[in-house]
């Protein structure tokens, strides 16, 4: 015996603005053009972030003037910025648009009315589990890594593993490992020591760069939103550099959405840095 199918109750579209359905109408509009689309991904893709004006009319193909063209209208925007350097501009991607345009496709589409659960695709070598002392110097190692990239965290210095460990909601952190070595974590903070915030955490991921495109992030995000709806928690929240586009992606897919981006949050060396807030909100709480 078969039984007819049952179609699933439908999720309330996500409210879209006038003010944003023009505003998100005029950036897809400009991205119409090939030409625009591929000088875009040519900033995106340069080992040097920035390119002259001169040296991206010749990559693309066309004269200097319908670059400069091109150009102005993307900056108009916000897709690109332009600096003075001598008598040189030059063109750079804005790191806010990186987020910011996959965000207005997700609104426009009502993706982020159903988020997804986690990374699929999980790799089969690697694991995650609890972490005991003796990886504390592992851990340690890692964060420290992140540290030197200064696009993972505005802390400058290593912390105690004592100091590090006591930031972390207990029994929320996990390590994963990768041919019997600690190769990432992840940990869930409080945001605040308020009762009605218990179920809001702060969470960090830290893979060691001899790892990455291994799936280990994947795996640490797995657990970390499957285990933080298990315990009972109704909002994750992180903040991530914009230039930290593989972080942003992986966070994505984990079900986490870009709420905002906070321009000019704080200073990490001296420079005023944005942030990319990013939030995500348990189904199971």
């Amino acid at each position: 015996m078969t039984s007819s199918p049952v179609a699933a109750a439908p999720r309330p579209a996500p409210s879209l603005s006038k003010a944003d359905a023009e505003n998100y109408a005029e950036w897809f509009s400009l991205l119409a053009d090939p030409t625009r689309v591929r000088l875009l991904h040519a900033l995106s893709t340069t080992p040097s972030a920035s390119m002259r004006i001169g040296d991206l009319a010749a990559v693309l193909g066309v004269s200097q003037s319908t670059c400069s063209h091109h150009v102005e209208l993307l900056k108009r925007v916000g897709f690109v910025v332009v600096d003075k350097v001598g008598t040189a501009s030059m063109v750079s991607v804005n790191p806010a648009c990186c987020t910011g345009l996959p965000h207005a496709a997700d609104v426009v589409m009502g993706t982020l009315s159903s988020p997804p659960c986690c990374p699929d695709d999980l790799p089969a070598d690697v694991t995650t589990r609890v972490p005991a002392d003796a990886d504390l110097p592992a851990v340690l190692a890692i964060y420290g890594e992140g540290l030197a990239t200064r696009n993972a965290t505005f802390e400058t210095t290593l912390p105690s593993a004592e100091q590090l460990r006591a930031k972390w909601i207990p029994g929320l952190a996990w390590v994963a490992e990768l041919g019997g070595e600690v190769v990432g974590w992840t940990a869930v903070m409080p945001v605040s020591t308020r009762d009605c915030y218990a179920g809001v955490g702060e969470t960090s991921v830290y893979v060691t760069e001899e790892a990455r495109g291994r799936g280990v992030g994947k795996a640490l995000l797995f657990t970390q939103v499957t285990e933080a709806d298990r315990a009972g928690l109704w909002t994750l929240q992180t903040s991530i550099f914009p230039e930290n586009r593989a972080s942003l992606a992986l966070h994505h897919s984990a079900g986490y959405r870009t709420l905002a981006v906070r321009t000019r949050i704080a200073q990490l060396d001296g420079i005023w840095r944005d942030t990319v807030l990013l939030e995500r909100r348990s189904e199971t709480a």
